[in-house]
């Protein structure tokens, strides 16, 4: 279960590589070194996120391939890779129209493609009165026929991947202060219904002037949960896309090390002040880009034509 490698005891408890995924080595990241995998990949293309980041949904499952491959390689065996995403809406160029993008029945493809074991499927609900972009429900009242019906999201996929079979043997020779301190609270899970397969959480409110302004983030609470159900306490969580840094934060609250890779050169401020400054180690690897400014661009342009009627805007 221990990585091939060891990492320095002195290692720092957090650390983050601005760099390129796909040219992620084992200097970074040593194989086996994470025993988890906590993570959300851009959405192809999504209009208030990411738009036109991906010249193509083939470009876009290439990076999906390399991420299965990468996670392969920096799990440990048996452990869980954890991947926060859903279907993609995306406007077709030159049309009123969107295409909707199987991203995860792909994704699920990809990973077991890759060898992968398929563990289970989270549905995360938001609250119901949450609409993230579109008002499509809104187009079966303009045309109340068959056909016009095209509903609003409220929620998103978490996928569970097993890097193979899982020796529950490790878990008995764990020190027994570790073991007990890694003590799953099943009051709270039964409370809080941790227990089903689906997850009703609070999105992170795109409200101005919060630390994640113009960054999608997910909630704590989907880290927090799964960070306590699959790993014991000094154990290390690995974020390969990590945004903002909200895995890393939970995991070093919660007694374990993180180790996040991000793109984008422009959210080295924000991991900063989110993850305590100084207590976070950060480098710069090949291919890392600056991308904020110009996605944020680009968001603001699609809003202008987001506001369109309804029935003009079919998406």
């Amino acid at each position: 279960m221990s990585p091939k490698g060891e990492r320095s005891k002195a290692a720092p408890s957090l650390q983050v590589f601005f760099g390129d995924l796909r040219k992620m080595t084992s200097g970074d990241i040593i194989d086996g070194e994470a025993s988890l995998i906590v993570t959300s990949p851009p959405y192809f293309n999504a209009p208030f996120d990411y738009p036109d980041l991906f010249p193509s949904y083939e470009d876009y499952l290439d990076l999906i391939r390399s991420f299965a491959s990468q996670s392969r390689r920096v799990l440990g065996r048996g452990r869980i890779c954890a991947i926060i995403t859903d279907d993609m809406l995306v406007k077709e160029e030159n049309s009123s129209r969107g295409r909707k993008y199987p991203l995860v029945a792909d994704t699920t493809r990809i990973f077991l493609d890759e060898g992968f074991l398929y563990r289970d499927k989270l549905t995360w609900v938001k609250p119901a009165g949450y609409t993230r972009i579109s008002r499509r429900s809104g187009v079966v009242l303009q045309h109340p026929y068959p056909m016009y019906f095209y509903p609003d999201n409220i929620q998103e996929s978490i996928l569970l991947f097993q890097n193979g079979e899982f020796d529950y043997g490790y878990l008995k020779q764990a020190p027994k202060g570790i073991l007990e301190s890694s003590k799953i609270d099943t009051g709270q899970l039964n409370k809080e219904r941790w227990n089903l397969t689906v997850w009703n959480i609070t999105n992170v409110l795109p409200m101005a002037g919060r630390l994640e302004e113009g960054i999608a983030a997910f909630p704590e609470e989907i880290p927090r949960r799964l960070i306590k159900l699959f790993t014991m306490v000094g154990e290390t969580v690995f974020d390969p896309f990590a945004g903002s840094g909200t895995t890393l934060k939970v995991a070093q609250e919660l007694g374990r090390k993180g180790i996040g890779y991000e793109i984008d050169l422009e959210l080295k401020r924000v991991i900063r002040k989110k993850l305590g400054g100084e207590s976070v180690v950060i480098e710069e690897r090949e291919g890392a880009k600056r991308l904020r400014r110009s996605l944020q661009t680009r968001i603001h342009q699609r809003r202008s034509v987001a506001k369109s009627p309804v029935s003009k805007l079919i998406l």
